[in-house]
């Protein structure tokens, strides 16, 4: 065991030779780790970063697994720097990436297409601030090692994007993760330089074939993850962020009931546009569709052909189509959110364990909330509607919303 895990974490000896002859090199490495869900594709990464990091001031992680990503909520491909060791190779952490897309799906089976343009696209930032262009070799030269953490996906379509994805970056080292025994030969990468498809090898990528340490015959099996849980737990645990950290919420219930009670931002619709990825939304469905949806913060780029960049997620709360107003939760800054111009709806759902809490109003669909005005300060509030939060007064207002239907009447704010 070295100095860069923990004692409770166990490290085999094939991937510390794998990644001190990566971290040793001369040249600041490029290095992508692959392999099918579950093989440890993450520990190794964390691992790696760890072991650069003695060497290096900064290593990059470029984090494409939009289902599972280590960063960031789900949804989102992203470029973070890193700068200390972190032993603890298990627990999850949150930090705030220098660059992101929103994709908007924790899957890329959906848009494979659009998938592989959002790598290329931070890829190509990584190039432009991380890298020098050699003149005499015709050659970028990084100066900033990048590890990338890809997905489990490396079957059918998702192994066309993995192998596209290591042609466009061209890394110094390929890590391949396998899964050793014969049920798990099916679910594995091909065996050797896979992403060459037949061309010969211009030595560019050196490639490292590691097994999994969590596959270890002298180690229990390791338990399949519930990926949906932990998706939403990550999601929960983000929108933790918008109280202070010192703040007594500590159960998912706590958590839906602090939502509950939190002054949302009020938004004009104006003020921003509003896109749909992976699909098309009639204009006359456009509101419906994103009340009470997980939205992505995104500042138009001055240039047509780059992509937005994201600075975090939001829930749309409620909208006011009267008064042109929407009202959303986030743990973004309201320096950050001030440049906002850009909302973006994909397919992120709100955690169900948010929803379904016994005893608590949803936020996501009350009609009367306090609001705080973007663009004018974060301490001023203003009411919406007939204005309060007390849960006698929002079921009085349920009962009178039932009431009016029944009568034919309409309530602007959509639910």
């Amino acid at each position: 065991m070295d100095s860069y895990s923990s004692p409770d974490i166990y490290i085999p000896e094939q991937w510390s030779e794998a990644a001190n002859s990566i971290a040793y090199n001369s040249m600041p490495p490029i290095t992508v780790i692959c392999g099918p869900k579950n093989c440890g594709k993450t520990t190794f990464s964390r691992y790696l970063v760890n072991l650069l990091l003695t060497k290096w001031k900064k290593v990059a992680y470029f984090d494409i697994d939009v289902g599972q990503p280590e960063f960031t909520p789900p949804g989102l491909i992203s470029l973070t720097n890193l700068h200390q060791v972190t032993p603890d190779l298990t627990s999850q952490f949150k930090k705030t990436p220098k660059r992101s897309l929103f994709f908007g799906d924790v899957s890329p089976k959906r848009d494979p297409s659009a998938y592989l343009k959002y790598i290329c696209s931070i890829y190509d930032y990584y190039q432009k601030e991380y890298c020098t262009f050699d003149k005499g070799h015709n050659s970028s030269r990084s100066q900033t090692p990048l590890v990338v953490n890809t997905s489990g996906w490396v079957k059918g379509v998702g192994y066309e994007v993995l192998v596209d994805t290591l042609k466009y970056i061209c890394p110094t080292h390929i890590v391949k993760i396998g899964i050793p025994g014969k049920g798990y030969a099916n679910k594995n990468l091909p065996a050797g330089e896979f992403w060459l498809d037949g061309e010969d090898d211009d030595g560019t990528s050196k490639l490292i074939e590691i097994k999994s340490a969590r596959h270890d015959s002298n180690r229990p099996a390791p338990v399949p993850k519930d990926a949906g849980r932990l998706r939403d737990f990550r999601i929960m645990d983000y929108f933790r962020q918008c109280f202070p950290s010192d703040s007594d919420i500590s159960t998912v219930k706590e958590l839906a009931h602090s939502l509950t009670s939190l002054c949302p931002y009020q938004v004009p619709i104006a003020s921003i546009k509003i896109q749909h990825v992976h699909r098309e939304v009639p204009s006359s469905e456009i509101f419906y569709s994103l009340n009470a949806s997980i939205v992505g913060f995104a500042v138009e780029s001055d240039e047509p052909e780059n992509l937005p960049w994201c600075l975090g997620l939001g829930i749309v709360r409620g909208i006011d189509t009267v008064k042109g107003m929407l009202y959303v939760i986030t743990p973004v800054p309201y320096d950050s959110l001030k440049k906002v111009n850009l909302l973006l709806q994909g397919y992120i759902q709100i955690p169900t364990h948010l929803i379904k809490v016994k005893g608590c109003i949803s936020p996501y669909m009350s009609e009367n909330v306090l609001t705080r005005e973007l663009g004018e300060g974060t301490t001023s509030t203003e009411e919406l509607g007939e204005g309060t939060t007390s849960t006698e007064e929002l079921g009085q207002g349920r009962r009178e919303k039932r009431k009016r239907k029944k009568r034919g009447e309409k309530r602007v704010v959509t639910e």
